[in-house]
């Protein structure tokens, strides 16, 4: 897979400017730091940070290359305009500490320990994957009471979605998507741990929720649009998922007149549609 490159002020700028372009989470994707700012004179900072960004790849990396992850630190609130509800609610906010590579979830920097007789480095097939997130999920909506078939797409090399269909399934969606996020996670988990699987992304739907949102979204972001062509003046939008940021950044792109950029931290960073200069 490809790598994005980037720069920016901080790491923590140029990475955000990454994620946004590849319509991807960061827990989802692999980090390098090229370069990082240097200190000068009295406190000011010299040069840029410089970044490359790639989706995760459905093969590992070898254990002595795995990168650390970062940790997590909650962003700031603030106000913006309201947008469609999103099925990807933003996971914790997840920031690197200054230097090359990024944390482990423990905060150690260690890889994770081997499970007994399992080999990390030997990617999982997806449709191993899809048939026991399946057997998950079926699971699951029996226990809710709800009738709805579960099905399964191998989407490309690297990704896979869980369908859930039928009739009055917005107890699995849950207010502005929450109950949907939490599935997914939930099912990701279950997966990972039962096939020891750390290659592909997993993504689950229920009654067609992600396209319906991905479609408002885009009406969302031509209406706003209009109203920055006609008022001259910039709209700050609300916090969104890396995907959702991804949705709006192509559709105003997309508009003769108008430009974007993201500004804040994750979980509260935010698009902001202005006018061309």
């Amino acid at each position: 897979m490809e790598w994005v490159e980037t720069t920016g002020k901080s790491v923590d700028e140029a990475v955000d400017a990454a994620l946004d372009q590849l319509g991807v989470a960061e827990d989802d994707a692999e980090v390098e730091v090229l370069e990082e700012p240097k200190p000068g004179l009295f406190g000011r900072i010299r040069g840029e940070a410089r970044v490359r960004v790639r989706v995760r790849p459905t093969q590992p990396r070898p254990k002595e290359d795995h990168r650390e992850r970062r940790r997590r630190r909650p962003g700031e609130p603030a106000e913006g305009a309201a947008v469609p509800s999103s099925p990807d609610t933003p996971r914790s906010s997840t920031r690197r500490d200054a230097g090359e590579g990024t944390r482990s979830r423990n905060g150690s920097g260690a890889s994770r320990p081997r499970e007994k007789g399992t080999n990390m480095d030997e990617p999982v097939p997806l449709t191993n994957q899809a048939k026991e997130a399946e057997e998950f999920l079926k699971g699951l909506v029996d226990q809710f009471g709800l009738d709805g078939n579960v099905s399964s797409e191998i989407l490309d090399e690297d990704n896979f979605e869980i369908r859930i269909d039928g009739g009055d399934l917005g107890l699995l969606i849950g207010p502005k998507g929450v109950t949907l996020s939490a599935v997914q996670e939930l099912t990701r988990t279950v997966v990972q741990r039962k096939l020891n699987a750390h290659n592909g992304r997993l993504l689950v739907d229920v009654s067609g929720y992600r396209q319906k949102r991905k479609i408002a979204l885009e009406r969302f972001t031509r209406d706003v649009a209009d109203q920055v062509l006609s008022s001259g003046q910039r709209r700050l939008l609300e916090p969104m998922s890396a995907a959702d940021r991804k949705i709006v950044h192509d559709t105003a792109n997309a508009i003769e007149g108008v430009s974007t950029v993201s500004e804040g931290e994750e979980p509260r960073r935010r698009v902001v549609i202005l006018p061309q200069s």
